[in-house]
């Protein structure tokens, strides 16, 4: 879906990769989309498998966006998204002369992390990260792993010191969730707030739980 002008949107990238956690990345585009955001819009294969193993057939690639409207509502129609092929490296997003404000990797599978870290770019996704590095803006990595081990986190430390923000999929619970989509909320706002967008997808913390 890319109706319209997208070219007066800010644009933020979102890669989807084989880490556990559909639910976080498709209510990140779905919040940034309800804000009116143009989404370049990244998934590899094992991000495809992902979105259909956790949250079905319905949430295939190829129905995203119809997925993501019943799923949150019209309000997602408030932005536009470009789907594109992570084999694609001629890809606007593969470029830094294409004006896209920012990138969140959600989940972010540890191959895709390492090869950041190491500034690979084999893939879109792992090029378009290197372009939000080199042009110095802002990149969140949302690792999905437990335990860690030491390669794993050293490359969180590159990735940290190239001037990304690591934002590991941990929610929170002072605000006292009652659902999975509560979770996702929690995540989703995080990574809102990391890309410079204002949010109400869950409370701030006032110094007393559940006030």
């Amino acid at each position: 879906m890319a109706p319209g002008n997208t070219e007066r949107r800010q644009a933020i990238a979102i890669a989807i990769t084989g880490a556990s956690g559909a639910i976080y990345a498709t209510r990140t585009v779905a919040a940034l989309l309800e804000r009116g955001v143009h989404v370049e819009l990244i998934v590899s294969d094992y991000g495809r498998r992902l979105l259909r193993d956790e949250l079905g057939e319905q949430a295939s690639i190829d129905r995203f966006v119809p997925f993501l409207a019943d799923k949150y509502g019209a309000g997602v129609h408030a932005g536009t998204v470009t789907i594109h092929s992570n084999r694609d490296l001629g890809a606007t997003v593969a470029s830094g002369s294409h004006g896209c404000s920012g990138m969140a990797i959600v989940p972010c599978s540890m191959k895709t992390l390492a090869a950041v870290a190491h500034g690979l770019s084999r893939s879109l996704a792992e090029r378009a990260a290197d372009v939000m590095l080199k042009e110095q803006r802002r990149l969140v990595i949302v690792p999905r792993e437990t335990p860690m081990s030491l390669p794993q986190l050293k490359n969180m430390v590159l990735c940290a010191e190239a001037g990304a923000m690591i934002l590991p999929a941990m929610p929170a619970f002072y605000q006292l969730p009652k659902t999975l989509d509560d979770l996702a909320d929690f995540m989703a706002g995080k990574i809102l707030a990391a890309l410079g967008f204002e949010h109400e997808l869950y409370p701030p913390w006032t110094g007393q739980v559940g006030a």
